[in-house]
């Protein structure tokens, strides 16, 4: 492999950093997650801007260990709801133990996931847990981990474009695997709705955790 030299997009000042690092934090603190989506279109290019940001997430030995799959098919829209409510339908009423269902009453969830449809798109991510290279399996490394990342980016650049969305995991999520005909060495690891928050959209009224309750310094 070869090397390049490093560019940096700018070279800040100590009052750039502490402005952008502040600028950056406000609008981040705006992002929430939400159920309650609008039907208007979003246009491709601009989920394909973000799914290229998402991948400049760091990975282990660069091996980009991720497939986004997008869904906008109305009928796949509606599989893929129905599935996942089943599976949720059944994890409420049996799986979850009772804490799990008193830490969720505030937030008012339930089973039922009618945003699965109503977004214009849903981007199902998919860990690639070795690549194929001929017969042999290639393994790929700290894939939990990488996709985590680009996982995070993804959300970050969905913010950035002005849209909305909410981390949907539905367990087990194998259904997904199926649905959307993916080979062996991909697993579902995240399912994203995408689009524009409803007119009159609410969230709950939640505060995040200070600085001193999430970091310690040395």
């Amino acid at each position: 492999m070869s090397f390049i030299p490093f560019q940096s997009p700018f070279e800040p000042t100590e009052a750039d950093l502490r402005q952008r690092s502040q600028d950056y934090f406000q609008f981040m603190n705006t992002r929430r997650s939400l159920r309650d989506f609008s039907d208007r279109p979003v246009p491709r290019e601009v989920i394909e801007n973000i799914i290229k940001t998402a991948s400049t997430a760091p990975s282990g030995a660069h091996k980009q260990p991720w497939t986004f799959c997008v869904v906008g098919n109305p009928d796949l829209k509606r599989q893929i709801r129905e599935v996942a409510e089943a599976e949720e339908k059944r994890s409420y009423e049996g799986r979850m133990s009772d804490e799990w269902l008193a830490d969720l009453a505030p937030l008012g969830t339930d089973w039922q996931k009618p945003f699965l449809e109503t977004a214009p798109w849903l981007i199902i991510v998919f860990r690639r847990i070795y690549e194929l290279e001929g017969n042999h399996k290639h393994p790929n490394y700290y894939v939990m981990e990488s996709v985590g990342l680009a996982g995070g980016f993804l959300l970050a650049a969905i913010h950035n474009a002005g849209l909305v969305t909410l981390t949907h995991t539905p367990s087990p999520m194998d259904f997904l695997t199926k649905l959307l005909d993916r080979p062996a060495n991909e697993k579902p690891f995240l399912l994203l709705p995408v689009g524009y928050s409803a007119p009159n959209a609410q969230v709950p009224d939640i505060q995040r955790k200070p600085l001193s309750d999430v970091s310690v310094w040395y």
